[in-house]
Parts: structure tokens; C-alpha cells; sequence
């Protein structure tokens, strides 16, 4: 069990790193190796991916309320729209990632979670996240998501389990490659963590409901809050930047972290 301390420093780096393109699982494995840590337990997932989830729907709130109120105007027989036709893409970006984590999730689990996995995966994707910045198309300009794109960034997006792959990064990556803008990238990828992460967090609270364990409703309350106003503030900071200095500053830091983790493995 952790304690409060703990609680808080996880909360911090989960918030901090669910939405940047710098993997959250290669930040995660770091206090269990390096400073001992127990593992943060089933309860306290289910706990930051709840705080999670409310930063990123709070943040869209408003894109979110138009989306659906154009979704389910499109079932009653309205005209279809830019907002309608997301939340199909949306939803069918999502089924690559369900599938693997349904056929494959058990496997990257108990096989993957290793040091020298993360470190190259996060060395590896970091590398072509520079790439698709370099030719990230400036400004305003790029191509709108399409079914096609959409299908493109979700198959990019069902190995993001991998751990140190980065699921906002992999996605920004390929939405990047295919000729969105910084913005539009960044917009679709966070979007798109909204039905992972649910799914995601109702998986995890199923498997809670059925053990018997007892929880700590305060220490839970505490990594809800604190790692949904870290990426609340995540997300509003990296979007206010994303067009002033790219991508590349975490590219670098991708790099460096990498250089960490191989250490790690080889001491």
C-alpha cells in the first residue's frame, strides 16, 4: 500500500505524463526501480484514470456538448456535420486499440514491462516523433481528419499498450505524418484518449469490484484530484505552446530519458 506521499508524487506524474508525448509507463516504473516504491495498486489506477479522464472532458466541454448534440441530430434524421462525422471516427479509431488490449493485453503485461523494452520503445518513438515535427505542416493550414485518417491514427494508436510507446505521442505522430497540423493533431489525439481511457478505467474498476481488497477512499480522493488538475493544466499549457516551440523539446527529453532507463537496466 502506498502512502500519502506517494500517493501524491504518483498522482502528479500520472497527470503529468497521461497527456504529453512522453509515456507514462517509462515515468511510472522509475520509483518502483530506483527509490523502491510499492506497486500503486489496482484501486489507485482506477483513482487517477477517474482524474484523468474528468481534466480531458472538462477541458472540451464545449466541443464535447456540440459534438453530441450534432451526433445525435444526425440519428434523428438532421444533416450530418464536421462534428457528427468525428464522433463516428472517433469511435471507429478506438476498435484497433479494443482489440488489442482484448488479444494482447495479458502478454504486454507480464512480457513487456521491462527496462530495456521501455527504454528503446521510448528512444524509438521519440525519434519519429521528432520526425513528424520536422514535417509537421506551420500554422493553420493541413488537412482535416478524414475516416481514412482517423482509422489511420487509431491502428497507430493500438500499440500505444506497448509500454514506452506513448499513446498521445504515437498519435500526434501519425496524425502529424499525415498532413494534420500541430493543433488538429493534438485536438484528435486528446479526443481520442477520451474512449480509451473510459474504456480503460472501467476494465480496471470491474477487475477492482471482483477482489477483495480493502481501499483507502481517501488516498483514491487525493490521486483523482491531484492528477486531474495536473492534466487540466497539461493540457491547457501544452496547447497554448504546441505551436510556439513544437515538439521538439520532448524529443529531447525522450532522448535523455532513454539514455536514464538503459542506464537503469545496465546498473
Amino acid at each position: 500500500m502506498i502512502d500519502w506521499f506517494q500517493a501524491f508524487a504518483l498522482a502528479i506524474l500520472q497527470g503529468l505524463t497521461e497527456f504529453l508525448p512522453i509515456s507514462s509507463s517509462a515515468h511510472l516504473v522509475i520509483p518502483s526501480l530506483v527509490l523502491g516504491w510499492p506497486d500503486q495498486g489496482l484501486a489507485f489506477d482506477v483513482a487517477v484514470h477517474v482524474g484523468t479522464l474528468s481534466a480531458v472532458l472538462l477541458y472540451y466541454r464545449a466541443d464535447l456538448a456540440r459534438m453530441a448534440g450534432s451526433w445525435f441530430g444526425s440519428l434523428a434524421g438532421r444533416p450530418g456535420n464536421e462534428d457528427s462525422r468525428l464522433v463516428w471516427y472517433l469511435a471507429l479509431a478506438t476498435i484497433p486499440a479494443v482489440l488489442v488490449g482484448f488479444l494482447a493485453g495479458d502478454f504486454i503485461e507480464s512480457e513487456l514491462r521491462t527496462l530495456p523494452v521501455i527504454a528503446t520503445t521510448t528512444l524509438l518513438f521519440g525519434l519519429l516523433l521528432g520526425l513528424a515535427d520536422r514535417r509537421a505542416v506551420p500554422g493553420p493550414a493541413g488537412r482535416p481528419v478524414t475516416l481514412a485518417s482517423a482509422l489511420l491514427v487509431g491502428l497507430a494508436q493500438a500499440i500505444a499498450p506497448v509500454p514506452g510507446v506513448s499513446r498521445s505521442g504515437i498519435t500526434i505522430t501519425a496524425a502529424l505524418l499525415l498532413g494534420m497540423n500541430r493543433q488538429a493533431a493534438a485536438r484528435f489525439s486528446f479526443l481520442l484518449s477520451i474512449p480509451v481511457i473510459t474504456g480503460a478505467g472501467t476494465l480496471k474498476l470491474w477487475q477492482l469490484v471482483n477482489e477483495d481488497t480493502s481501499v483507502d477512499w481517501a488516498v483514491l480522493a487525493v490521486g483523482a484530484l491531484v492528477s486531474g488538475a495536473v492534466a487540466y493544466l497539461c493540457i491547457a499549457l501544452f496547447l497554448r505552446l504546441l505551436d510556439r516551440v513544437g515538439l521538439m523539446p520532448f524529443v529531447y527529453y525522450r532522448v535523455l530519458l532513454a539514455a536514464v532507463l538503459y542506464g537503469l537496466w545496465l546498473a
